[in-house]
């Protein structure tokens, strides 16, 4: 397959967790559209491509998506190598499958790069396995921001015996405890808040599901953060590793369109 446009996940932040695959498309890329979170270190591996911003964050103004989608049709078009490079994993949250359908129904060949997404990183800097024998035996990915207003099925996922990662949720954290605890949730559930995930300053705050609103107020929590929500998050299996996380990034000299 020879795609005119990548979708590529970034990873969390952290430019060693990208893959191999990541890599090479953002080297051979001409073009490449970068999303919000990105970190800027990612960008060392496409010094020779045209870069062209395009930020989508919850709460902020973003760029529109049809205009985002008619930039990669432009491009391809022009017979470009395009790079939608994007934070996590393109199809976690990350609008990868309407894109890669959008081009699909335009002619145009695209291809998904799969990245490791925040709440899988953000559990495991923190020594928290999303499952675990005797304790989790899954795990359910929900993000809390939805593009209709719509609210998650709390009830549903509150008596599912999965472990919980939600996205997007700092916003939204009185009406999340509120509704799970109101659908039978125990109070003294285990709550994991973990804002940066995989870079040099990310913070964790342990708490539970009655006392997270208080305890995130305190911690002044910020987006971007994960909330894992469950008995793993009371887990700490790396305590006695000392991982160190990578420096900082120096912001890049932004180039766009």
């Amino acid at each position: 397959m020879n795609p005119s446009v990548w979708l590529i996940g970034a990873g969390p932040g952290d430019p060693e967790l990208l893959t191999i695959k990541a890599v090479r498309a953002l080297g051979q890329a001409d073009v490449v559209l970068v999303d919000d979170l990105v970190n800027p270190q990612v960008l060392d591996y496409c010094p020779q491509a045209r870069l062209v911003y395009v930020g989508k964050r919850g709460g902020c103004r973003s760029t529109p998506q049809e205009f985002i989608q008619r930039l990669m049709l432009r491009y391809a078009r022009q017979g470009l190598r395009v790079a939608r490079l994007k934070g996590g994993d393109p199809c976690i949250f990350g609008r990868g499958g309407e894109e890669a359908q959008w081009l699909s129904d335009h002619g145009v060949a695209c291809e998904i790069v799969n990245g490791i997404t925040a709440g899988l990183a953000a559990a495991t800097a923190c020594g928290i396995p999303l499952t675990q024998r005797g304790m989790a035996q899954g795990v359910t990915l929900i993000t809390a921001h939805s593009q209709d207003g719509a609210t998650p099925d709390w009830t549903g996922l509150a008596q599912s015996g999965t472990t919980l990662v939600v996205y997007m949720g700092v916003a939204k954290l009185h009406d999340m405890s509120s509704q799970l605890l109101a659908a039978g949730m125990a109070p003294d559930t285990p709550v994991a808040m973990i804002e940066r995930a995989s870079l040099a300053d990310q913070r964790e705050c342990r708490s539970t599901l009655s006392g997270m609103t208080s305890d995130a107020a305190a911690f002044q929590l910020r987006s971007p953060a994960v909330l894992v929500i469950g008995d793993v998050a009371a887990c700490h299996v790396l305590d006695r590793v000392d991982t160190p996380r990578p420096q900082a990034a120096e912001p890049l000299m932004r180039r766009s369109a």
